[in-house]
């Protein structure tokens, strides 16, 4: 069954290629269309185009689909081209003619636009949701390990004092304002294509605001044209906040894998979070941090490729941006997938205690000891001489006294709450969306 049946048949090979992987992927988006198609019946019945008798027989349609898809019931049968066309048979077999009916003043374009704008907003949220879940745990394993020292490197060369709680909590940080990234994204996603049409709207009275009132979307996406050429640029931002977070969690991964190795011997995972080697007997592999560093260095490649596919496009509608939705879709599991498991990963995580007391790390005290000399009067390019001195001529050695960093993020001051406060701020708000469609299905 299509949608656009003209009673002619179309080549197998061709039905095929042009089909690709729609039926597949369109699962994902069935829930997303059946609130759209139960925002446009209400609407259709408000404007007098929909008899009440029939909208009762389609709210209760749709209603009954609905479950279906949430008990995982739901299937697009073989023949059958896509979620739009799987959802509108299977009303027409339940409710007569007032299933061919629900598609009056509406396109399989601006099907696919709402689908996919609620699609994301449902996965922005289970995103944000995982994000938190990973930036709870660092956050509660820097409180935990904040005074336990570890060698600061640049360059990676040994620097520095640093310690585990500046280590995990700059992880945090970065995921707060990974936020802001999401945050801009849902809002993008968070307005109303539905009415648009094939791009240029209706003679049909819609009334579009119902809708987006119906749908717990922000606003409307107001140019018909323009609501159609968001189909690319969406996937475009919502990926583009997908492979900040990945660039988080990959580099935080990369940091994991490389002290976790022996000539390190920072932390130590988890047995059942390594693997061994069939010719080895002591290996005990970071597999699952190396797997989580190459997913996210995948994922950042992503807003690229929705890129080019829709580089150089005129306005309106064109069969390259069904290409995005293989792209786009299996991201958010694959995002998802990385979240648990470095959050398991971290924090099942053991941290050693004594790192410093190993004569290679005697240097990360040089700052130190100029910084006391300046306390002293010493003018500071005379103190950094005399100590680079004691270093080159190998008489440094370091006092071993208590370190006194006190300043705004400094390693004993790591301002965890303020941190935490950040993240809240940067959050987006998800209620409205929550409880239309929750309405919608009452």
């Amino acid at each position: 069954m299509k949608l656009w049946d003209k009673g002619f048949a179309t080549d197998a090979f061709v039905e095929e290629f042009t089909v690709g992987r729609d039926r597949e992927l369109d699962l994902y988006l069935a829930e997303a269309d059946v609130l759209g198609n139960m925002a446009h019946m209400k609407m259709l019945h408000s404007i007098g185009l929909l008899s009440s008798e029939d909208a009762v027989k389609l709210e209760q349609g749709l209603k009954e689909i609905y479950a279906e898809v949430q008990r995982g019931e739901f299937a697009i049968e073989e023949g059958v081209e896509d979620v739009h066309s799987q959802v509108e048979f299977m009303l027409t077999e339940r409710c007569g003619d007032a299933g061919k009916r629900i598609h009056t003043g509406r396109s399989r374009n601006d099907q696919v636009m709402v689908d996919l704008k609620l699609f994301s907003r449902s996965a922005l949220i289970a995103l944000q949701e995982g994000v938190e879940s990973l930036f709870r745990v660092l956050v509660a394993k820097a409180g935990e390990y904040q005074d336990v020292l570890m060698p600061g490197y640049t360059h990676q060369q040994v620097a520095m004092p640093s310690s585990f709680g500046m280590w995990l909590s700059a992880y945090a940080e970065s995921l707060a304002d990974d936020l802001l990234m999401l945050r801009a994204a849902y809002d993008l996603v968070n307005t109303n294509p539905l009415g648009s049409g094939a791009g240029y709207g209706s003679s049909v009275p819609l009334n579009r605001t119902l809708t987006t009132r119906l749908l717990g979307f922000e606003d409307l996406a107001y140019n018909s044209m323009y609501a159609q050429m968001q189909r690319g640029k969406t996937e475009r931002a919502v990926l583009t906040a997908i492979a900040a977070v990945a660039a988080t969690v990959g580099r935080l991964a990369q940091d994991v894998c490389l002290y976790s190795c022996a000539n390190f011997g920072f932390v130590k995972l988890p047995d059942a979070f390594t693997t061994g080697s069939s010719i080895m007997p002591h290996k005990k592999n970071p597999d699952i941090f190396e797997l989580i560093r190459a997913k996210c260095n995948r994922m950042q490649a992503l807003p690229m490729e929705v890129t080019l596919v829709a580089t150089n496009l005129p306005s309106g509608y064109f069969r390259d941006m069904q290409l995005t939705k293989e792209i786009y879709v299996p991201a958010f599991k694959e995002i998802a997938d990385v979240l648990r498991m470095a959050e398991e990963g971290i924090s099942q995580m053991w941290i050693n205690r004594d790192i410093l007391s190993d004569e290679k790390y005697k240097y990360l005290f040089t700052v130190e000891d100029v910084n006391d000399a300046v306390a002293q009067g010493v003018p500071f390019r005379d103190a950094y001489r005399e100590v680079g001195m004691r270093v080159q001529n190998g008489t440094y050695e370091h006092d071993g006294r208590e370190l006194n960093h006190t300043h705004e993020g400094s390693i004993g001051n790591l301002c965890l709450d303020r941190v935490v406060a950040k993240f809240e701020r940067h959050k987006f708000d998800y209620a409205t969306a929550l409880e239309a469609e929750s309405r919608l299905m009452e």
